[in-house]
């Protein structure tokens, strides 16, 4: 079933000419056909652009050319990332037909690596959420078990791997917005360091936090599309001109002697589920096993993560969507003033949480209160990356659950927003930091994924790849898959 093979086992026998590209790709279209009525994880599916891409992967494999890495590999990409000729809407109304002029910078990259990109993921609004359930289309099912969050806000480029319709997606962290769809969809998930992915094409929520990150079902997949998608861009002011290592080449390597943080107050928090609490003892055992040194370390103002979040990230929210007035961009709701004409347009266009935000965010900007609230999380910012810096003193990475749960029902925090906003605590330290941090499957409970985070020092995404993959290998969780994986 091509469905089922990895991303790297696509391009190897495509290149071999065991498969064509275009099989690949309409294999990949035909299971979104089929299957994603009940999952709702796209919405946009490009036939047209995938099948055009896959002819041109085979007609260079024809020709004896060099192909890339990805070449004629199926891939999601969610619907912030501006792909030149497609819808991009963030999943708002406010920009619901809006077409895309031109290429982010990922997407120049994945096209350069023969990659074909199959459509456009769910989200929630503006990438603010963490179910999937703000999206102004509809919610995204989990494919582990319909009616539960894919998590959020990057729950159908989540969904769309899980499922099997693309053995690879991007999604964009914020908070946590790769990372805990990761965790509750089964996924290795990565939240490169802050400046390492171009944002150039990405439609902002935070800009000093946004960061666009890759969704597989395994590691060594995962690895290679950081590859790919890494590096400088010149376009890109926040774009860090530093190396792109040999993420591949870091896997298999011994882990032995290295050193893994364990944060106790997060591994055996009161908030977490029984289920997450085994499968970290038990990760940390098996680390142990593969000869890595536990120590305990601490991150004292993490408990102001959350509180400090809902501040920054909300007030350059304020800001980025100051642009969505229906003048530039998508509808507009029309009245004969044009002051109403902006009020009535982001009134009705924008989603409860969108506007919930928007006003928060401009709130603690305004005058009087912008050093009562917005320098003080920004203080907070600078304790917590001290604080992990304190904490690679005495370790190499730093482990923590992904989640405190597994994926909850559908509806269940909708009508409170701090207990959906709780559900980021552990992937919110690494997000102010800047710092990179992975998602891998640490198990299931009640029948659904648990997910395990190691954070690392700035640019050292190899180090994370080294121990998750070692990790990967040592544990049943390598093969893990959701029910509908098989179908």
């Amino acid at each position: 079933m091509l469905h089922q093979r990895s991303a790297v086992a696509i391009a190897e026998t495509i290149a071999k000419g065991e498969v064509s590209a275009v099989e690949v790709a309409r294999a990949a279209l035909a299971r979104i056909t089929s299957l994603d009525a009940g999952i709702h994880a796209f919405l946009y599916v490009d036939a047209e652009g995938a099948l055009a891409a896959a002819a041109s992967v085979d007609r260079a494999r024809a020709a004896g050319h060099a192909l890339g890495p990805l070449a004629g590999v199926p891939v999601a990409v969610k619907d912030n990332l501006c792909q030149r000729g497609t819808p991009t809407t963030c999943a708002s109304k406010i920009l619901e037909g809006w077409i895309a002029p031109y290429d982010a910078d990922v997407i120049e990259r994945l096209r350069a690596a023969g990659a074909v990109i199959v459509g456009k993921c769910n989200m929630d609004e503006f990438a603010m959420g963490s179910s999937n359930e703000n999206s102004a289309f509809g919610a995204v099912h989990n494919p582990w078990l319909q009616g539960r969050a894919p998590g959020g806000s990057s729950g159908g480029s989540a969904a769309a791997v899980a499922a099997g319709f693309a053995p690879l997606s991007l999604g964009s962290d914020t908070g946590g917005s790769v990372r805990q769809p990761g965790s509750f969809c089964g996924l290795v998930a990565l939240k490169p360091t802050y400046g390492r992915v171009s944002r150039y094409g990405l439609i902002a929520f935070a800009s000093s936090l946004d960061q666009i990150g890759p969704f597989a079902r395994d590691v060594r997949d995962c690895a290679r599309i950081t590859k790919v998608v890494a590096g400088h861009d010149a376009r890109d002011a926040t774009s860090a001109d530093v190396p792109v290592a040999d993420y591949e080449a870091a896997l298999g390597k011994p882990v032995k002697g290295l050193r893994v943080g364990v944060v106790r107050d997060a591994v055996d928090g009161p908030g977490n589920e029984p289920g997450v609490k085994a499968a970290m003892a038990k990760a940390i055992d098996t680390l142990r096993a593969l000869g890595c040194t536990i120590v305990d370390v601490a991150l004292p103002t993490a408990e102001h993560a959350v509180s400090a979040y809902y501040i920054v990230a909300p007030a350059e929210c304020s800001s980025n969507l100051a642009r969505f007035d229906g003048m530039r961009f998508g509808p507009r709701i029309e009245s004969g003033d044009l002051k109403e004409t902006y009020g009535k347009t982001r009134a009705q266009l924008f989603g409860p949480e969108v506007k919930r935000r928007i006003m928060l965010g401009t709130y603690v900007l305004s005058a009087g209160y912008y050093d009562a609230y917005y320098a003080k999380a920004q203080k907070a910012r600078t304790l917590i990356a001290r604080d992990y810096a304190k904490a690679f003193e005495s370790c190499d990475v730093v482990l923590t659950p992904t989640s405190p749960s597994v994926a909850f029902p559908l509806g269940a925090k909708t009508q409170n927003p701090l207990e959906m906003y709780l559900a980021d605590v552990f992937t919110l330290p690494p997000s102010l930091a800047g710092l990179p941090a992975i998602n891998v499957p640490a198990g299931l409970d009640q029948g659904l994924p648990i997910g395990m985070q190691l954070t690392a020092p700035a640019f050292r995404e190899d180090l994370l790849f080294q121990v998750a993959h070692a990790y990967e290998q040592a544990t049943e969780w390598k093969d893990l898959h959701a029910p509908i994986f098989s179908a």
